[in-house]
């Protein structure tokens, strides 16, 4: 049972910060301005479902105190009996809907990202399914409306990617994607085995959100090596014959990002930074979640590169996300980009599981 105390005090929140919105000190901080409309906007959807919720409980105690009254009128007992079936059927539909919108949200849900998808396991087949992965994830972009732009690409001899870099930028694009870092396996017959046998190859997604002004990601110049090469990306002959790809080195870290598909330098350097920023606040935040023993981001799958998380069967047209024992049968649809549905399961199943957490601590 959700505790009312808790709403009242969100309510009297909320009043605090309708106060701070309309102080015109806190609309000369944009930073500050911004999180205070954010929070106040979640803390009024928190209370109309609140108030939806209480109601709904409210009635339902109402109408089973007059059915259990021994002189109520026999009509109004039936009427009562009418009502108590279809308010025990809203209210634990009301009472997750509340509890969803009162789990924190995850900062990073709003972001753009960087995604990273490299052929693992398997050689030339490995590299084919990695250009079928992004191929997939390009018209599931499509469909959203997201757009993508290529940081740098490694093709194969055999017209896949050893390892092709991207930005997806669009609206909360790492709400939707953040469950597809892992390794993805596929089955099935490669094009180069003339036997007619099955092959199991593997390539591996990272998904990482991208930095923004808000966050504190400082690099010193001297923390920072800069390569500069001879591109061999997708940008035609002119960039291929140009000494215009960079490579950025993060010397304490060690983490290492480049671009090569702009023919400009200096783009290709504010390309390979903001690979290279992502990466230390993906690694940072990491770092934070362990110290705290936050699970937000490790309840469905801990988002490493060698987990298993997704296996692609053609030979069976068969698709299974093993961290959620989810399985379909329309393989051919999803690497067209019909992702909806499986991203829709990953999510609920992700709220299922913080639900019950938040259930026990109230419980407790």
């Amino acid at each position: 049972m959700i505790d009312k105390a808790y709403i009242y005090k969100l309510a009297s929140r909320m009043a605090h910060l309708e106060a701070d919105i309309a102080n015109p000190a806190v609309a000369a901080n944009q930073k500050k301005f911004r999180e205070t409309v954010k929070e106040h906007a979640r803390l009024r959807k928190i209370i109309e479902k609140a108030d939806i919720y209480f109601r709904i409980q409210r009635d339902l105690e109402e109408q089973r105190t007059l059915l259990a009254a021994e002189d109520a009128d026999p009509d109004l007992k039936a009427l009562a009996a009418e009502e108590v079936a279809g308010l025990e059927k809203a209210y634990p539909v009301a009472e997750k809907e509340l509890l969803s919108i009162l789990l924190p949200p995850d900062p990073n849900d709003e972001r753009n990202v960087i995604m990273e998808i490299r052929g693992g396991t398997g050689g030339d087949e490995a590299a084919l399914f990695a250009a079928d992965l992004f191929r997939m994830y390009s018209r599931y972009c499509d469909e959203r409306r997201w757009k993508i732009s290529i940081i740098d690409a490694s093709p194969s001899s055999v017209g896949g990617y050893k390892e092709v870099v991207f930005s997806i930028t669009g609206s909360n694009v790492y709400s939707f994607l953040k469950y597809e870092s892992g390794c993805h396996r596929v089955q099935r017959v490669p094009v180069t085995e003339g036997s007619g046998r099955i092959h199991t190859s593997a390539a591996t997604v990272a998904v990482l959100p991208e930095v923004d002004e808000v966050d504190d990601i400082d690099i010193p110049a001297a923390d920072v090596r800069i390569d500069i090469f001879c591109s061999s990306g997708p940008g035609g002959q002119g960039v291929n014959t140009t000494y215009s790809a960079i490579r950025v080195t993060h010397l304490p870290s060690g983490l290492v990002a480049q671009s090569q598909d702009e023919r400009s330098q200096h783009r290709n350097k504010e390309k390979a930074m903001s690979v290279l920023k992502a990466r230390l606040l993906d690694w940072q935040q990491r770092q934070e979640e362990e110290k705290s023993g936050n699970l937000r981001r490790t309840q469905i799958g801990t988002g490493d590169r060698s987990e298993k998380i997704r296996t692609y069967n053609f030979p069976q047209n068969r698709l299974t996300d093993h961290r959620i024992n989810y399985t379909i049968y329309s393989l051919n649809r999803v690497v067209e980009g019909a992702l909806d549905d499986l991203i829709a399961a990953l999510q609920d199943h992700d709220t299922e599981l913080r639900i019950r957490k938040e259930m026990a601590s109230l419980k407790g």
